[in-house]
């Protein structure tokens, strides 16, 4: 019997990409990764990865051509635009080229879902070029300012005046003329929209023909309120009353089939208040990085797995979440600085209902908070009877956690 054969887009080779990999080896299925880090990795797989360009898309389809795939997957927003286009060359369900590369662009969902009679807020594009003063007088306040194309709250800042919106301009402006990474990306614009009060969610889901299946919503019990939006907590299940819960779920399921999602897995964020729900942002892909170990589903089976069963073409609506509740707490930076040590992590991690805490800053490191950094410290994860004793013992683990930050004096403030 010949195995199915999967294409994986990555931007990295870290914990989430490892999981794919051990899921593949167990459903037999055969794995290649295609990745802008070959050139450095030498092959990172033994496998043959295939080298590609995420921002050159007819230059990686190229180097795809004459290969055959039963399926794709993508870890990552450049890495989703690229396996939209390379499944729609090679004939395989995934998500549209367009609806990828909407989800990447906060400025054009903003209009498909204004479009499609979503509530979202007051928003206008504008050019790192452009003058903050005049921008400032065009706002309303409180405003909110960000990139279009980085996500997890990068360069997110909240301006309750024009004094203060000009600053946070500016501050984005050097963000994206300094950062080479973000050089690389030519980010040229960003989004400038009223702040939305009220409680922040995410959804994970997969799609299939374009209907949304809900996977798990994840309360963000942390008030996210500005100047920056720093996630901390996810727990799941929602402890929010039925009618938020299906309100949540109804706005998403509206928003995937305004981009025109099609197939794959999704990411969501929104807010709530008491005039319902509020679409912020809809990603092609799932969850990312360590967060993922937060979700199981029957039999321990990880999000990635199911992930490729569904690329694959299995059906898997019959996979529900394991255990009562769950959650993660993604360890803030609280200054700038070069990462030394940590204290108390065999404390945290014996506490009842941690599962793991996981410390991915590595000494000598330099680590930004956000609006510019992209990073955390680490991972804490817990399970429990209850999102309440979920969410209390990832604040109790982490008022264990003692780390230490040297002040770096060239760290960009």
């Amino acid at each position: 019997m010949v195995s199915k054969r999967l294409l994986l887009f990555a931007a990295t080779t870290g914990y989430q990409i490892r999981v794919f990999a051990d899921a593949a080896r167990r459903l037999g299925l055969e794995l290649t990764l295609a990745t802008d880090h070959c050139h450095r990795l030498e092959d990172p797989w033994g496998d043959r990865a295939i080298p590609v360009k995420f921002d050159r898309i007819e230059e990686s389809l190229a180097a795809l051509r004459g290969r055959e795939f039963d399926g794709v997957a993508a870890v990552g927003d450049g890495p989703a635009v690229l396996a939209a286009a390379a499944a729609e060359a090679l004939g395989i369900p995934f998500h549209p080229p367009a609806a990828a590369r909407a989800c990447q662009d906060k400025f054009l969902a903003r209009q498909l879902y204004q479009a499609a009679g979503l509530r979202v807020p007051w928003f206008f594009r504008a050019g790192i070029e452009e003058d903050p003063r005049a921008l400032a007088a065009r706002a309303s306040y409180p405003s909110v300012l960000k990139p279009l194309g980085l996500s997890a709250s990068r360069g997110v800042i909240r301006a309750n005046s024009e004094a203060e919106f000009i600053a946070a301009f500016d501050r984005i402006r050097k963000l994206l003329e300094t950062s080479h990474d973000l050089r690389r990306k030519r980010l040229r614009h960003l989004q400038v929209e009223s702040y939305i009060p009220g409680r922040e969610f995410a959804i994970e889901g997969l799609v299939t023909g374009g209907e949304l299946r809900v996977l798990a919503i994840f309360d963000k019990p942390d008030p996210l309120e500005g100047p920056f939006f720093e996630e901390t907590i996810y727990v799941t299940p929602s402890r929010q009353p039925d009618e938020v819960q299906r309100a949540l779920v109804e706005t998403t399921a509206r928003a995937v089939r305004a981009l025109g999602l099609r197939h794959g897995p999704v990411h969501a964020e929104l807010r709530h208040n008491n005039k319902g729900a509020w679409m912020l942002e809809t990603a092609a892909r799932p969850i990312g990085g360590l967060c993922a170990k937060a979700l199981r589903f029957s039999g321990g089976m990880p999000l990635e797995e199911l992930i490729l069963r569904h690329a694959v073409g299995e059906d898997v609506e019959a996979a529900r979440l394991d255990g009562p509740a769950s959650g993660v707490m993604m360890i803030p930076i609280p200054r700038a600085g070069v990462y030394e040590s940590v204290e108390g992590v065999e404390r945290a991690a014996a506490l009842p209902e941690i599962e793991d805490v996981i410390i991915t800053a590595q000494p000598g490191q330099r680590m930004l908070p956000l609006p510019e950094g992209a990073s955390y410290l680490g991972f804490i994860f817990a399970r429990g009877d209850s999102a309440a004793t979920v969410e209390a013992a990832l604040r109790r683990a982490h008022a264990e956690l003692r780390f230490r930050i040297a002040t770096a004096l060239d760290t960009f403030t």
